[in-house]
């Protein structure tokens, strides 16, 4: 018998090298980010192992496994079960969803990785803002309301505008701006459908409400090693996010901000995750800078959503998930800052509609320093904008000599790009509107 560095025993196999790194990684179907974390394990000659939900859960080969999400304990046994048979090496969860279980698994194995509760404080925002307010960090007033109750006897003496969402969910769903208490009641049902959808039970009947802070935001894409914050980039996000949705447009790094501005930003994140005791893995984090102050809004241990994460290069095809497995798996691994300007645009959906066809994608893809412009979805696909929507339109990804370049080609390829659409129930009326 081989006894894995783990400490969990694995099965004789002469066909694979002892040497052979094996990788669990946690994926939701339909993760945007599990191919390229399956090609960044490729390039390190590492094994991966995707274990997700579904019938046919894997990405990519043999040998997946299939979890019981949202069921932690039977979705840890499972893989509890798979290691008794099988050595990993390392877990990384690529979403929100998986953060909890990735923690467990870790604890459970002796990988590196966060503890639970650390983790699930990184996905859970009324316990984060709980936990950072203890902690003395900027964030704004919030609380904790029942969906389920009128709100007037739940929000007296909570000053507007506000900005209601729901305790888990990612991407923007279901966060509203309301500048008084009747516009707030007056979302309350739209909300509370939208939290209905939350995986984990507990979540379901209970939104956070925060003041409004005006000002930027900013993203701090970073890895964490022994409790170290390494910063790997700022981004900042050029559209003014006044509400009353928040949809996310255009991410551009370097950022153009005062470089003390950045450097509280990345002092508040660091604290930030302190505060939660992580101490392993990728961190996203987003910030408003408002009143000279960087104020946490979200501080997940995950990489950067969506295919953004395309934008990082550091040096000699190093991509972001690829320092998250190496470090997953106690490599040491050098890295050089991404050079020049970067951007990324994730297509907004302006209206709902069955989609027929995005028009203008030649053209965009000619807009000098434009890399890629990706449709995600195709031909009849329904797209519902948020803030019930949960998924992008398509990417487009530009690289420049510097930042504000960058911005300028994203735009210029935004404009050249029509979505034509067909009415949900309707078989008549077909309309082309700018994305």
């Amino acid at each position: 018998m081989v006894v894995a560095a783990a400490g969990v025993p694995e099965r004789e196999n002469p066909a694979r090298a002892p040497q052979t790194e094996r990788l669990l990684l946690l994926a939701p179907p339909g993760s945007y980010r599990t191919v390229a974390y399956l090609r960044a394990a490729e390039r390190l000659g590492v094994e991966a192992v995707v274990a997700s939900t579904g019938r046919h859960p894997l990405i990519g080969g043999p040998g997946g496994l299939n979890l019981d999400l949202p069921d932690l304990d039977r979705s840890l046994q499972t893989l509890l079960d798979a290691a008794g048979a099988t050595r990993f090496d390392a877990v990384v969860a690529t979403d929100d969803l998986t953060v909890d279980l990735a923690g467990r698994v870790a604890a459970a194995l002796g990988l590196r990785g966060n503890a639970p509760a650390a983790a699930r404080l990184s996905r859970r925002k009324d316990l984060a803002r709980q936990r950072l307010a203890e902690a003395g960090l900027p964030v704004p007033a919030h609380r904790v309301v029942d969906l389920r109750q009128p709100f007037p006897g739940q929000v007296e003496g909570f000053k507007f505008p506000c900005v209601i969402k729901p305790l888990a969910l990612s991407g923007s769903r279901g966060v509203i701006r309301a500048d008084d208490p009747a516009a707030l009641e007056a979302v309350r049902a739209r909300v509370a459908a939208i939290a209905a959808q939350a995986p984990f039970p507990d979540e379901r009947h209970h939104a956070l409400l925060e003041a409004y802070l005006p000002g930027d935001e900013i993203a701090v894409e970073g890895l964490l090693e022994a409790g170290r914050l390494e910063v790997l980039a700022l981004f900042d996000k050029p559209d003014p996010l006044h509400g009353p949705y928040f949809e996310e447009t255009y991410y551009v790094t370097p950022s153009r901000h005062p470089p003390a501005l950045q450097r509280r930003a990345a002092e508040r994140v660091a604290a930030a995750c302190r505060a939660y005791g992580l101490r392993e893995g990728p961190v996203h984090a987003e910030l408003r800078l408002h009143d000279g102050e960087a104020w946490l809004l979200e501080v997940a241990a995950r990489t950067i959503g969506g295919e953004c994460a395309r934008l990082l290069d550091f040096g000699a095809g190093t991509g972001l998930e690829t320092l998250v497995i190496a470090r997953a798996l106690g490599r040491p691994l050098t890295w050089s800052p991404p050079a020049g300007g970067a951007g990324v645009l994730m297509l907004p959906t302006a209206r709902g509609g069955i989609l027929r066809r995005v028009e203008g994608v030649l053209e965009a893809r000619r807009v000098a320093y434009v890399e890629a412009v990706e449709i995600s979805v195709r031909e009849g696909y329904e797209l519902v904008p948020l803030p019930e929507g949960q998924s992008y339109l398509g990417f487009v990804f530009a690289r420049a000599p510097d930042a504000a370049t960058a911005e300028a080609a994203l735009r210029q390829a935004h404009a050249c790009l029509r979505v034509v659409t067909a009415p949900v129930l309707s078989r008549g009326l077909v309309e082309a509107v700018p994305v």
